[in-house]
C-alpha cells in the first residue's frame, strides 16, 4: 500500500499551520507563498494527522496499481559476461541460481551474449544447462563499450520479454546494467546476496542496507524486467551437461550507438586476486601492531595462502585495498579459511560464508565469526598462532 499526505487548505489558519510546523520531529513541513508545504525530509510518520489540529491533514493509503501484465514476461536471463572469447565465471555462478530460480514457478532460462566470435563461448552456456542462448554476434561488439552494449540488451528486452535478468558485478556488468535498467523504465538492486522467486514471478533481491544491520528484500512488483547484480563467488555454478539440449539464436543487430570508438586496446599485467585463492588467511583488527603481521604472513606462507584483512587495516594503510574481504571489498569461497582476530562484522562475513571451512581464531567466545565459523579457537593469537606455526612445521617435517 502507497501513502501520501493531503492537505486541507481551507482548513489550516496561522495557528494551525504553526501548531503543525512545531509537530514534525524531521522539519519536513513549512510555509511556502502563504500555504502549508510538506518537504523531502517527510517520513510518513503521520504524527500530523494523527496529532495535529483534526481534519488538517489527512494520511491516505493507496492500492498500488500493477501497471505491466506480468504473464507477458517470462523467462530468467543471465547477461554472460564475456571478454576475449572467455566467459567471466560469475556467469556460469548465475546461470547455476538461474536453474534454481527457474523452478518455481517453471520457467525457461536463456543466457544473452554479446561480442564477436564468440560461439565457443555460447556452446559452453548450453552446457551449463541454458535453455536459449540468445547471440548477438558481430565486429562492431568485439570490444566492451557501454553505450552498444545498452543498445543490444534493450533490443534483447524489447523482442524476449525476459521476467528477470541476473547480472554479474563485474566492471561491464555494473557499466550496462543501470544504463538499460534506466532505460527501460525499472528497478535494479545491485550486489544481492541471495535472490528467491515468488509464485506470481517477482524476483526478491537481498542485500545488506543500513550499514549491513539488516537484510533487505528488494521487490520490482510493477515492472518487468527486474535487474539485479551479483558479485563472484556468490553462487556455486552447475555441473555442464554431456548432451545439451539448448538452442542457440542468432539475433540481428540493432542500431548501435557509435559516439564512443576503440583505438586500441592495452592489456594491464595479470594481477593477484584473492577472490581466486583457495587457501586464505585474514587478519583484523585483533593486531595490535603492523609489524605484528610478520608473524601471522609466516602461518600464510606455511599454508600456501594468500593474505587478507578487514577494512579497518585497509584504511590504516596495512593492507592493499584488493586483499580487503567484504562487501566493499572481495567476496572470497576458499576451501580453508584462517580468520584471525577478526570479530566477523556482518560485512566482512557477507564476503566469506559460503567458503568450504572456516577456521575463526579470536579471544572474545561471543564474537559473531563463530557463528559462521566451522571451528572455533577462542585464546590470544599471540599465543595461539606460534602453536599452529610449530605443530604445522612438524607435520610438514
Amino acid at each position: 500500500m502507497a501513502k501520501k499526505l493531503v492537505i486541507h487548505h481551507d482548513r489550516i489558519g496561522e495557528a494551525e499551520g504553526k501548531a503543525l510546523i512545531d509537530l514534525c520531529p524531521f522539519g519536513a513541513i513549512g510555509e511556502e507563498n502563504g500555504r502549508l508545504v510538506v518537504g523531502a525530509g517527510c517520513r510518513m510518520c503521520g504524527i500530523c494527522a494523527r496529532k495535529g489540529p483534526a481534519g488538517c491533514i489527512e494520511l491516505v493509503e493507496e492500492a498500488d496499481t500493477v501497471s505491466i501484465d506480468k504473464s507477458q514476461w517470462k523467462g530468467i536471463t543471465v547477461y554472460a559476461d564475456c571478454s576475449d572469447g572467455r566467459l567471466h565465471p560469475v556467469s556460469l555462478e548465475l546461470l547455476g541460481k538461474a536453474l534454481e530460480l527457474a523452478q518455481c514457478p517453471r520457467q525457461p532460462v536463456y543466457a544473452l551474449l554479446i561480442g564477436s566470435q564468440v560461439e565457443e563461448a555460447a556452446e559452453t552456456l548450453l552446457r551449463y544447462g541454458a535453455d536459449k542462448v540468445y547471440l548477438y554476434d558481430a565486429p562492431a561488439l568485439e570490444h566492451f563499450v557501454p553505450e552498444p552494449y545498452t543498445d543490444v540488451l534493450c533490443d534483447f528486452v524489447e523482442k524476449v520479454h525476459p521476467s528477470a535478468i541476473l547480472v554479474g558485478a563485474t566492471s561491464a556488468g555494473r557499466s550496462v546494467a543501470p544504463r538499460a535498467a534506466a532505460r527501460l523504465g525499472t528497478g535494479l538492486t545491485a550486489d544481492c546476496t541471495a535472490l528467491e522467486m515468488r509464485e506470481n514471478t517477482d524476483l526478491v533481491q537481498i542485500r545488506p542496507a543500513f550499514g549491513g544491520n539488516i537484510m533487505a528484500q528488494i521487490i520490482t512488483p510493477n515492472h518487468r524486467p527486474q535487474f539485479c547484480t551479483v558479485r563472484y563467488k556468490i553462487f556455486s555454478a552447475p555441473e555442464p551437461q554431456a548432451h545439451p539440449a539448448g538452442e542457440l539464436v542468432r539475433m540481428a543487430i540493432p542500431p548501435l550507438d557509435g559516439r564512443t570508438e576503440v583505438l586500441a586496446v592495452e592489456k594491464k599485467p595479470t594481477e593477484m586476486d584473492i577472490s581466486e585463492a583457495e587457501v586464505i588467511v585474514a587478519v583484523g583488527r585483533g593486531v595490535k601492531r603492523e609489524g605484528d603481521l610478520a608473524l601471522i604472513r609466516q602461518l600464510a606462507d606455511r599454508l600456501g595462502a594468500q593474505f587478507a584483512s578487514t577494512r579497518p587495516l585497509v584504511e590504516c594503510g596495512w593492507f592493499d585495498p584488493k586483499r580487503q574481504i567484504g562487501l566493499s571489498g572481495r567476496t572470497v569461497k576458499p576451501k580453508l579459511i584462517l580468520t584471525v582476530g577478526i570479530s566477523g562484522s556482518v560485512q566482512f562475513c557477507a564476503g566469506m560464508k559460503s567458503s568450504d571451512l572456516i577456521v575463526a581464531i579470536n579471544e572474545d567466545p561471543r564474537a559473531p565469526i563463530f557463528q559462521v565459523a566451522h571451528i572455533g579457537l577462542v585464546g590470544d593469537l599471540y599465543e595461539i598462532v606460534p602453536k599452529l606455526l610449530e605443530r604445522i612445521g612438524e607435520v610438514q617435517a
